[in-house]
């Protein structure tokens, strides 16, 4: 399992002490006061609404509701592309009709906090729950006294690849970023590239941004410092700059069409992904099964170990949910029974955060489609040797935005992908005063 051992006091800083007590109801912006919560008699029977996008969360939910006829649960499949999630949840939030529950990602937790839109869960007795989690994973959702969400999984970074194609093509799986450069120039001149360059995926330039050492967000004392423009991520938008100028790598976005395309036909034989990507390729390349393997995260150094995590998600409970108690119950089920782990690992959702309930290789469940390999032990490395000094702060989630327009408009205009990280710092500084926090530049 990756490891982020991230203190809270770190994390949120006398800065967003009030997010951390969520009381920051001078800069939310969540309407009117949240209801006061219901206790739900013995024999009433209520419906939870649950926003999720983990592929097959529809089968664990059914388990639940055959087992809990009195607390039934219904699914809204939501898209997790360029952030459109989120946008729907910070919306619901605003207009006060969110869902009872909500698939959430450790990182953008903050940015819901300081909206006001997360229920405290402390109160409720959820601390009861914390050793049934690991620790790391346990804590990304602890802000102060507060417990705002039930981990549910990790995403350990890796490198996926047609090893049919790299062979025939006599090209070796990188091991080294030089190496993916040379192993691009080689899969060019065979007419295909090596995978692309997606302009909206604030997520994966946030995990390979970490991996190369960068810090994105820190406190001094009550000041939140940003520098998302630091030389570790100068070097990793230097890297893909230099490779899409040499028309090495394409820039559709990924997870999209186009994209899922390209795999099943060859013309993009690699991606830079994460544990959870199993489950991708096998839903959207059904063709190519047998072809891929995974490898680990080529590194800056020969010989180098250090790897980063893209995602990792909990389920939350919205701060205007009718009945925070059987919500939470619901979600430290879905994340801990042993049933639902396993429909839950079937559907390709990640590395449990649960520390029971299943086995590790449980989580090769597409092992035929990874021609036999035992893929899962590649990203149980890659998890026990993520970088521990990274840590998240508010406005991820506009983050990703902003990095998705610039680069956008980047590769549109020839501009540099220096000039994205500049602009993005500027803006980002900015949004997060917008709300009342104390910000500063760390570059």
């Amino acid at each position: 399992m990756t490891s982020i051992d991230l203190p809270r006091r770190a994390v949120l800083g006398t800065a967003a002490g009030a997010v951390a007590a969520a009381a920051l109801t001078g800069c939310g912006d969540s309407g009117d006061d949240h209801p006061a919560p219901r206790e739900r008699k013995k024999g009433q029977k209520i419906t939870l609404s649950f926003w999720s996008w983990v592929p097959g969360i529809d089968k664990p939910v059914d388990l639940w509701n055959r087992k809990n006829p009195e607390v039934q649960v219904t699914v809204e499949q939501v898209s997790a592309v360029d952030g459109e999630q989120y946008a729907k949840m910070h919306a619901a939030i605003k207009a006060g009709n969110p869902p009872d529950l909500g698939q959430v990602e450790f990182p953008v937790i903050p940015s819901f906090l300081l909206d006001n839109g997360l229920l405290d869960l402390a109160p409720l007795g959820a601390a009861r729950h914390k050793d049934k989690f690991f620790g790391w994973q346990w804590r990304q959702s602890v802000f102060g006294k507060g417990i705002y969400a039930i981990p549910q999984a990790s995403g350990p970074m890796g490198l996926f690849v047609r090893q049919d194609l790299f062979e025939k093509w006599d090209v070796p799986v990188p091991a080294t970023w030089d190496a993916y450069e040379a192993a691009a120039k080689k899969i060019r001149k065979k007419g295909a590239w090596i995978e692309t360059f997606s302009a909206t995926n604030g997520n994966r330039l946030a995990g390979l941004a970490w991996q190369a050492g960068a810090k994105w967000y820190a406190t001094k004392g009550d000041t939140w410092v940003i520098s998302i423009d630091d030389e570790p991520t100068r070097k990793v938008a230097d890297y893909w700059e230099a490779l899409v100028r040499q028309k090495l790598i394409k820039t559709i976005p990924d997870r999209q069409n186009a994209w899922y395309k390209d795999l099943q036909t060859g013309a993009i034989p690699a991606w830079v992904g994460a544990s959870w990507g199993d489950a991708l390729l096998v839903g959207n390349a059904p063709g190519t099964k047998g072809k891929w393997r995974a490898a680990p995260l080529p590194q800056w150094k020969p010989g180098g170990r250090t790897f980063a995590n893209w995602g990792g998600s909990t389920t939350a409970v919205f701060a205007k949910a009718p009945y925070p108690k059987d919500a939470l119950d619901f979600a430290v089920w879905l994340n801990t029974d042993p049933e639902s782990i396993a429909l839950l690992i079937n559907g390709g959702y990640g590395f449990p955060s649960a520390k029971k309930g299943y086995a590790t290789g449980a989580l090769d469940v597409d092992k035929a489609f990874f021609g036999g390999q035992e893929y899962s032990k590649i990203f149980a490395d890659a998890g026990a040797h993520v970088d521990t000094s990274w840590q998240w702060g508010p406005g991820v989630d506009t983050l990703y935005q902003r990095l998705g327009d610039a680069f956008t408009d980047a590769l549109g205009t020839g501009a540099s992908f220096r000039s994205v990280l500049t602009k993005v710092q500027g803006q980002t500084i900015a949004d997060l005063k917008g709300k009342g926090l104390k910000v500063e530049s760390g570059t």
